[in-house]
């Protein structure tokens, strides 16, 4: 007598650079996969956007790709978004603008405006995010000054995900959790802003819908049904951004159980029961559901910093990270008093400036390249340290750690990790992070588990990197250190930028 199989849900997560769709069943087990990706343009210095349409082809791709391996039907899809996108529809839905990400910095002096303003503070501490370039609402003001044409054309501003929902369901709405990364929804009331809309110069009437997480769209649209292989009465969950999705994914669900993700670029977030920033701005608040939200911060400089390293400092490692690695740990703790603020593509948490610029400070005749490797993943580390603290100082408690990401499969750097936070590490076996989040948010949407605090138990452990005493002390006195570099470089960041049109580095 065979046994019933168990319900599948595919976790779709929209990505800066590609679109993975992940099958899991209720116990977690992954199914199938596949990821589908798409270009980054970068036409003018500071600008980093997407044509949405090539999004949407390789959801399409990644859905009916998987669709097309399993044995068994699927209840529903489930999606998480990289956050902060921004792009503009006509009255029928169409892109009048490329999607605008959040590695877009071309807001800057709109963001540096807004945050400086009497009621900047208060602005980041009722809709949660951060005023920085990477978020809509500087976005949104840009394009008001800089296009006023094209922004009076505009009839409707969304996210990515936004545009593909109503590609896939014929639905315009948008998520809390995507709302919240956006500067423009008031936490507590789950509104749109009045005041941010007044900066930005929009009305509600051109953003979406506001809904939960959970909210079940009835189904999929003909073209999206044949395209992906599913029934049209297929069940679609909107789903969340992928930051309060990681923690999911890693099982950081439980009070003072923080989550850290290190690819390209990097954040921290302790999961809360209720939404709150703290007073000096050094965090964002995402929301997840109702009861459920992220308070962290998120770096621009991970991976990318080992990779600088590589075609700068040791160009005929080629891209052989083991050996840059093991080049870096030839070096003592503490890279013998060398510090680098790792700032390549300025930063965001805890400062939120897009002013910064990456340094070395304390170089000396005694440093050799493996101090200069060694220092640069350090900084990154150092950088996350400053996270770590600011969640602290919003009142959250922090006993262990969870983190995923390409830099997880270091020893090294697992190990440094560990001892410049000083809290124990511990590395998830298996989980694709915010995909799996995505299916668990859809189980829960969907009543296949009872909550999506299942995924404590879901997780399993691989390794824990505790802090070695000795190292966790020097990187205890040299934090203060790398703190106050910061502050003293402004002066030095801000000349930088007003040469640089004259100063192109090639």
């Amino acid at each position: 007598m065979g046994y019933p199989l168990r319900p599948v849900v595919i976790g779709v997560d929209i990505g800066t650079t590609s679109t993975k769709a992940i099958a899991y069943d209720v116990d977690g087990v992954r199914l199938a996969h596949h990821s589908a990706g798409y270009p980054l343009d970068e036409p003018h210095p500071g600008y980093a956007e997407q044509d949405a349409r090539h999004i949407h082809a390789a959801v399409l791709e990644a859905i009916g790709t998987v669709v097309a391996e399993l044995d068994r039907p699927v209840a529903g899809l489930s999606f998480g978004t990289a956050m902060h996108s921004l792009m503009g529809l006509d009255p029928d839905g169409r892109p009048l603008t490329p999607s605008v990400t959040w590695a877009d910095s071309r807001a800057s002096r709109q963001a540096e405006r807004l945050r400086a303003a009497p009621s900047g503070l208060a602005l980041h501490r009722r809709t949660g995010t951060p005023v920085h370039p990477m978020a809509p609402l500087p976005k949104l003001l840009w394009f008001a000054e800089q296009e006023p044409v094209l922004f009076g054309r505009v009839a409707y501003w969304v996210g990515v995900k936004d545009w593909v929902l109503l590609r896939l369901c014929d639905t315009l709405v948008t998520d809390h959790s995507v709302a919240s990364a956006t500067g423009l929804m008031d936490l507590r009331q789950l509104s749109w802003d009045s005041e941010a809309l007044g900066i930005a110069e929009i009305t509600a009437e051109q953003l979406p819908q506001l809904v939960p997480t959970t909210t079940v769209l009835p189904g999929l649209t003909a073209e999206a049904a044949a395209a992906t292989g599913l029934p049209r009465d297929t069940r679609v969950v909107v789903g969340a951004g992928d930051g309060p999705l990681a923690n999911l994914g890693l099982g950081a669900v439980a009070p003072g159980v923080m989550a850290c993700s290190i690819g390209t670029s990097g954040a921290m977030r302790v999961m809360v029961e209720h939404p709150g920033v703290d007073p000096l701005g050094g965090v964002f608040c995402y929301a997840l559901t109702e009861d459920r939200w992220v308070v962290g911060g998120a770096i621009n400089n991970g991976g990318i910093v080992l990779d600088w390293v590589g075609e700068a400092l040791a160009p005929e490692l080629g891209e052989d990270a083991e050996e840059l690695l093991a080049l870096a740990a030839r070096a003592p703790v503490g890279s013998g008093g060398l510090i680098m603020l790792p700032y390549l593509l300025s930063e965001r948490a805890p400062h939120w400036s897009a002013l910064p610029r990456g340094a070395y400070v304390g170089l000396t005749n005694g440093h050799r390249r493996a101090h200069l490797v060694r220092a640069a993943l350090e900084g990154v580390c150092q950088q996350l340290a400053l996270v770590l603290a600011s969640v602290r100082a919003a009142g959250n408690e922090v006993r262990e750690i969870r983190a995923g990401g390409g830099f997880s499969r270091s020893p090294l750097w697992r190990q440094m990790l560990a001892d410049v936070l000083g809290v124990p590490v511990r590395f998830p076996a298996g989980h694709e992070g915010s995909g799996f989040g995505a299916a668990l948010l859809g189980m829960q949407a969907l009543g296949l588990i009872p909550s999506v605090d299942v995924a404590a138990d879901l997780v399993r452990i691989e390794q824990t990197a505790y802090p070695d005493p000795a190292a966790a002390a020097t990187y205890a006195a040299l934090l203060p250190l790398f703190n106050e570099l910061y502050d003293a470089l402004v002066p030095t960041f801000t000349s930088l930028r007003r040469l640089a049109p004259g100063l192109p580095p090639q």
